[in-house]
């Protein structure tokens, strides 16, 4: 058994209507629902993030699917390994297997598979020897309006992350992709998927550090990145590219200091391959080239005690 696709994230925040703004502004589409707002990437039949409403900013749920045959075999791993079966909650509850992972997270995994997204246009680079783009400019206008394709990913603070991997590895059956210095860890879906889908950042508590869009291409990640920061929005980090993923980034903070990511370009682990998982020095864990990485980057802003 195994979880085949992360589904949507969930944050409780103490201004729904805030965060809907943000999500918008990053290109993200909303919809009220009676107790909570879903976001949606353009052309995407698939929640992406909820919000509900909280006292304050936190991580309420992460949600991931199997196909249906696999859920009984799940609740069974889970019972054997001690983990108790919870009533959904009252706010944005859903069908399938809720639970907490050892970090305290809360845990929804249902049966389905990942909807199909949006295709980007083919993005032609010349490049030495290689003109792939003739007689024609390839700049972007200023005023391309910037629509993710899908969630990529979320990463959180762990106390223990090998503690989390275990778990998520052993019971949930995601793979490890690769990890630094025992700072940061990477898992992706043994069905095919992204380098990593799920991501652990050792800290001082648990808490939501970031998740990341897919967007068309480089162009997308940079012009995304700008246009919040005119918006208003504060630089979270970028326009860089990663080592541990490959992945071009640029970061922008939410109103409540958690971090939303464009992306393009990750590495992707078909479901046949053995990929051999790297323990990378830390000069390699966050990125091989971009801006200095920002002093409140590794900061979790979530239940400050």
């Amino acid at each position: 058994m195994a979880v085949q696709s992360l589904q949507h994230y969930c944050l409780a925040v103490p201004d729904p209507a805030l965060g809907v703004k943000f999500y918008e502004d990053f290109g993200l589409e909303g919809k009220a629902r009676s107790d909570h707002v879903a976001l949606r990437c353009a052309g995407r039949d698939q929640d992406q993030v909820l919000l509900v409403e909280g006292s304050r900013r936190q991580l309420h749920h992460l949600c991931f699917a199997t196909p249906a045959g696999e859920l009984a075999a799940l609740q069974q791993a889970l019972e054997a390994d001690g983990s108790e079966l919870l009533d959904p909650p009252a706010a944005a509850a859903a069908d399938g297997l809720w639970f907490h992972d050892p970090e305290g997270v809360l845990i929804n995994v249902r049966a389905g598979e990942a909807a199909p997204w949006a295709e980007a246009p083919e993005w032609h680079i010349n490049s030495p020897g290689h003109y792939t783009r003739q007689g024609e400019r390839g700049y972007p206008p200023r005023d391309l309006v910037i629509k993710p394709r899908r969630l990529g990913h979320v990463l959180t603070f762990t106390t223990d992350f090998q503690r989390q991997v275990d778990f998520y590895t052993r019971v949930l059956g995601l793979r490890l992709s690769d990890q630094s210095e025992g700072m940061v860890a990477f898992l992706h879906c043994q069905g095919g998927s992204d380098h990593h889908v799920l991501a652990f950042l050792a800290g001082d508590r648990p808490g939501f550090h970031h998740a990341s869009f897919e967007v068309a291409n480089i162009d997308e990640v940079g012009l995304g990145g700008r246009q919040m920061i005119a918006k208003g929005y504060r630089d979270g980090w970028g326009f860089g590219r990663h080592v541990i993923g490959s992945n071009f980034f640029h970061y922008i903070r939410d109103p409540w200091n958690g971090l939303a990511e464009y992306f393009c370009d990750i590495d992707h682990i078909p479901a046949d391959m053995d990929w051999e998982a790297k323990n990378w020095p830390l000069e390699d864990s966050l990125y091989v080239w971009g801006p200095d990485v920002p002093a409140d980057f590794p900061i979790n802003f979530e239940n400050p005690n």
